[in-house]
């Protein structure tokens, strides 16, 4: 074997390693702190997203299904820590139901003492607008509480089911997600 064919091939794994790290595939659309990949359910899936979704094991929903969106930052751009407080507020994209979890960064359910993973759409406090605000936090708080647990770092997954939404980008201009400000730190 040549040394341009082991660089190569050396190359192509390294390339292949760090695109697997990244988020699934191309094609993602940034709405605030939320990014989502429209393509991922779709036939047309590009390689690199299904070999992502493959070593991840996951199953995306399909592009007709809905939507998932999923923020490691808050809106300011700092990693979200469970180490601090978050206002999550404003309106959720259009779907006929979501829910809001909180994962870690291996992408697993986050324990927590209240043994509560995430919220509905449908058993959310609202305001007379149809706004709402979460409390994601460790310690319980009155009204919509997301419990954080006590790892420090995590993700928000936000899945909107039967969104007005398709795999093309252009269909997310103007949707609505839902804001993320930090707030008190320990």
């Amino acid at each position: 074997m040549s040394l341009a064919t082991i660089a190569a091939v050396a190359l192509g794994s390294a390339a292949t390693l760090v695109s697997l790290q990244g988020g699934p595939g191309f094609g993602a659309v940034r709405l605030g702190a939320w990014t989502s990949w429209p393509q991922v359910g779709d036939s047309d899936i590009d390689p690199y997203a299904r070999a992502s979704l493959a070593v991840d094991g996951a199953l995306p929903l399909g592009a007709r299904e809905g939507a998932a969106f999923i923020a490691t930052t808050d809106d300011e751009g700092a990693p979200l820590d469970a180490r601090c407080d978050y206002h999550i507020f404003g309106q959720a994209p259009a779907a006929r139901f979501w829910t809001l979890s909180a994962y870690d960064v291996d992408g697993r359910l986050r324990p927590n003492l209240a043994d509560r993973h995430g919220l509905t759409s449908s058993a959310l406090l609202r305001d007379s607008d149809g706004d709402f605000l979460i409390e994601a936090a460790r310690d319980a708080r009155p009204g919509n509480w997301l419990p954080l647990g006590e790892k420090s770092r995590f993700i928000l997954i936000l899945r909107a089911y039967q969104a007005r939404t398709s795999a093309v980008g252009g269909a997310y201009e103007g949707m609505s997600v839902p804001s993320i400000a930090r707030g008190e730190c320990s």
